[in-house]
Formats: structure tokens, sequence, C-alpha cells
């Protein structure tokens, strides 16, 4: 078995597919590697969409095979740690690969232990999850008559940071369209406003008013209890200058302490507190202090680790203060390939600079969707030849279709093929 590539990639989701393609586009004689355990690679941003019954679930999984880059070579394997001294990649099965260059682009893992109660609950029809089954999501909405339906996400980093909003806005259109009066949609989040780009911020502000959704802001899930069907936030400003809980009775909420509120719930929707995998959070890679410890640590710009400078970093792993979302891998990659092939050549890095950029296609109702598209400090950073002709900062119908035909039509066809 082959033990030594040039250019190793660690993760053959989007940032690592999309990163060899257009290693090899460039390229044809360089020789890569990616190692990648999954037998399937899944479109998880139409999750939202199947959680809310209006996209094929089977449609948003293809092989791996099929779409690993001609001249790739898969390493169907785990990797297990890393000797970046040694320039090497320890596997589970496959033993130590070495290789001149490495992408480390393996993604994101859930921890379901981070929230108490949190793995318990996911097995009560209840709690679910669009991250984990979006199946199951879908189900419990058409199921509720009346009662609470909380959305709400946890304090750590996640994927797709929009998507717990999003299928509270459709599950809000669904039970409108339904005419179930009696339903309470919560959407509760530990941050302090609905989006952080204010240019989209008050448009969601109008959406969460048009559906009459209960807004909490500050709200840090902390403890479900499924047997009694109540979540408990922990209420992060509680006491802090002479901030304090307000309970809703309508929502039969009850505080407790000064700090903690429990609210309980007939459906209860979250994101799983997420991290960096295991191999890479107790690595020499990752950071070791600070709020970005056990992320990838890699600079903000060029994406070449601060330490090793043959490792190259993207996607959902890296220590990016921006949204961790397939639209952002779609800017990092050209600036990661370009400059291994720079360094290649002339052992010096590319031009080519990421300032931050992502989007989040915020599907605001059924046939309505707002595309919010930013870069680093929060700074609007929308397509100029879109914006030009369409507000997209405003719902649209135009933009509900770009999500639901035209990005898995551009993602499987263009950005996998590393042509975009």
């Amino acid at each position: 078995m082959k033990t030594h590539y040039e250019v190793l990639i660690i993760g053959g989701g989007t940032a690592g597919i999309m990163t060899a393609a257009q290693l090899r586009n460039n390229d044809k004689s360089i020789d890569v590697g990616i190692i990648e355990p999954s037998e399937h690679h899944w479109y998880q941003a139409a999750w939202t969409l199947v959680g809310a019954g209006t996209f094929d679930y089977n449609k948003t999984r293809r092989s791996e095979k099929d779409l690993i880059p001609q001249g790739v070579k898969w390493i169907q394997d785990y990797a297990t740690s890393f000797e970046p001294e040694a320039n090497t990649v320890n596997t589970k099965s496959s033993g130590a690969i070495t290789y001149d260059y490495l992408i480390v682009a393996p993604g994101i893992q859930y921890n379901l232990d981070g929230i108490t109660g949190l793995r318990e609950a996911l097995e009560t029809p209840d709690v679910v999850s669009n991250y984990l089954d979006p199946k199951k999501t879908w189900k419990a909405i058409k199921s509720l008559k009346k009662g609470n339906a909380v959305f709400t996400q946890p304090t750590t980093p996640i994927k797709c940071g929009g998507a717990p909003q999003k299928i509270a806005y459709l599950a809000a259109d669904y039970f409108k369209k339904q005419r179930l009066d009696d339903v309470n949609v919560v959407f509760a989040t530990p941050g302090s406003v609905i989006f952080g780009v204010k240019e989209f911020a008050g448009t969601l502000m109008s959406v969460i008013e048009r559906y009459g959704i209960y807004f909490k802001t500050f709200y840090a899930p902390h403890e479900i209890n499924s047997k009694d069907k109540t979540i408990t936030f922990h209420h992060t400003q509680a006491g802090e200058n002479g901030c304090v809980i307000n309970e809703d009775p309508h929502l039969q909420e009850q505080v407790e302490g000064e700090s903690f509120v429990t609210m309980p719930y007939d459906i209860l929707h979250l994101a799983p507190p997420q991290q960096a995998p295991d191999f890479v959070r107790n690595s020499p890679l990752a950071h070791q202090e600070g709020p970005s410890k056990g992320w990838l640590n890699v600079d903000h710009h060029t994406l070449q680790h601060k330490d090793y400078p043959n490792i190259f970093g993207l996607g959902d792993v890296a220590a990016l203060p921006t949204a961790k979302t397939g639209a952002a891998v779609r800017k990092q990659a050209p600036v990661v390939t370009e400059n291994i092939l720079m360094m290649r050549k002339q052992q010096k890095l590319g031009v080519k600079q990421y300032e931050g950029y992502s989007s989040c296609p915020l599907v605001t109702g059924y046939g309505k969707m707002v595309l919010a598209e930013f870069k680093y400090d929060n700074v609007r950073d929308s397509d100029p030849v879109i914006s030009s002709v369409i507000d997209t900062s405003k719902e649209q119908y135009s933009m509900w279709l770009l999500k639901k035909y035209g990005l898995p039509y551009l993602y499987w066809n263009r950005m996998m093929k590393g042509n975009m």
C-alpha cells in the first residue's frame, strides 16, 4: 500500500473534495490522497427542507467513491493522530502515512453529552434535530396540534449557524397554514440578536413578528428532562446590569434561582453542541488556549497553519471567526489550492486571501428566503451581480428557488468538481 503522498487531505466532505478537485484541475501531475472513512457523502444544506417536508432525503446522498476526483487516491480509513514534525498522519487501519503538504478538513463532530439529558432525550419522539435526522423532525412537526414548539441552539460554534432558526420559521409557517392557533413557536438563543449582520436582522425580526414567534435571547440550553418534557435554560445575563428573567406565563415558564428558567415543550428541536474531531482537538495542530481552544490553528486569511507552514486547514474544523458553511468553503478552497501550488513551485504563498466570506440562505417560510452573505466583522458581502437586480436582504421567492433547486445542482455538478 502506498504510504506517502505529495498532498494528503484529511476529510472527504465538501472542503476536502473541492480542494482535491481544484488541485487536480490545475495540475494533473500532483499526487493527492484523501483519508475519509465514510461510504456516503451528504448534502446537508438541504436537510432544513427535508425537516419541513419539502425535499427528498434520498436526494441528499451520494456515494463517496463517485465524488473522489479522478486520479486522487481514496484511503478509506480514520485519521487518529498527527506527528507534524515528521510530516506524518497516523490512521486506524492503514498505519502511518507521510506527506509533503497536509490539508486538514475533517469537518465537525457532535457532542451529545454537551447538554445534560440530550442524548437520552433524542431517543424520544418529541426531541429532534435536523442535524441528526431531518425525517424525524418533519414527523414531529406534522404530529403537533397544540403546545410549545421550542427551537434552540447551543453556546458552541455550530455548522450552518442559521439552521436552528430556519426550521423554526418553516414550522411556524406550517402551523399557520394548518390554522393551529394553539401552537406556541419559541426560538431561544444564547445570543443577544437574531442575526449578527444588521442588514438582515431587521428582516428576520419582521418574520418573527409575522408568525408571532416567542423570541428569547440569552437563553443557553442547560438541561433536558425528557421524562417531564422540559428544557432548562441558563439565562446568561441574569442579574447582570440589572437584567432579570421575566417568565412568560403563556409558555408556562418557571424561574429557578437567579439564572435558570425551565420551559415545557411538546416538541423540541435543537442543534447539538459541536466541537472539532477528537484527533484534531487533542493534537498540537489545535489552539491550546483561549476561546478557539481545540479548533485548528490557521491564519485567518492564508489558511496556513500558524506553526507548521506545510499544513493548511479549511472548512468547519478551522478556527475562523465566520460562519461554518459550504459557502465559506467555496471561497476557502481556492486560497488553499493556490498556496499549495505556489509552495510546490516557488516555495512561497500565493496572493489570494480569504476575507471571511460566508453565506446563510435563511429560509423564512415556504416559498420565501433571505440570502445573507457576509465576511469578517459581520460586514455584508452580497454578490454584486445578484444584489444589483434583487434585494437579497428581503424575502424573495427567487431565492427560495435558488435554495431548493439551484444550490443542490451547483453543489453536485460544480463545487464537488472543483469548478466554483
